[in-house]
């Protein structure tokens, strides 16, 4: 069978079509886990979360517009970010900088540094993984969903400056990380 549209996909699972709700699963569910990952450090957690987040886009479908092919991978994807951020606000410490061991003997961020070029994605992806949970998630709302600080601050209920000094943290701890991996894997820079 070839695949729908986007448009027919979303028209057949808004009326319970359950063959459409099957593909409407298998064909997002991979992508839609890997954005649950980037907020959700724990897999099973993460797993948790994308099912909830399934059931809410499946009983969410008549409040979904298309608006044109890439609309209904962006709604779902909005849907698992929301569901994975309110994840975050139950059941995650409410100090960020609770993790604050980790931030002695960062290094200064460089104004010259010339990126991440040389380390492999799924390196980067781990360290951004092991980053503390507040950390993680402003980094991710402000360079993968292109937040500002003051959408961060709104979606998170938290202050603008917080959200800049939690993103400064992480990339700082980032740039500590990714110095160690140089040293030991002997790359220069």
């Amino acid at each position: 069978m070839d695949r729908l549209s986007e448009k027919i996909l979303a028209d057949k699972a808004r009326n319970r079509d359950r063959a459409a709700m099957k593909e409407l699963y298998s064909l997002y569910s991979g992508y839609l886990n890997a954005v649950c990952l980037r907020y959700i450090a724990n897999p099973e957690q993460a797993k948790d979360i994308l099912q909830d987040s399934f059931v809410k886009i499946f009983t969410s479908m008549d409040k979904f517009r298309f608006r044109g092919e890439g609309s209904l991978k962006a709604w779902m994807k909005r849907i698992v970010i929301n569901e994975a951020l309110k994840y975050l606000q139950r059941h995650v410490k409410k100090d960020p900088l609770a993790d604050a061991a980790e931030l002695k003997d960062m290094p200064d961020t460089r104004d010259d540094d010339t990126g991440i070029g040389d380390i492999p994605a799924p390196v980067i992806h781990e360290m951004i993984k092991r980053l503390p949970d507040g950390y993680r998630t402003v980094f991710n709302l402000y360079v993968f969903e292109d937040k500002s600080h003051k959408e961060i601050a709104a979606l998170l209920g938290i202050r603008e400056n917080s959200s800049a000094s939690q993103l400064y943290h992480a990339k700082a701890l980032l740039a500590k990380w990714i110095n160690e991996y140089r040293s030991k894997t002997n790359l220069s820079h």
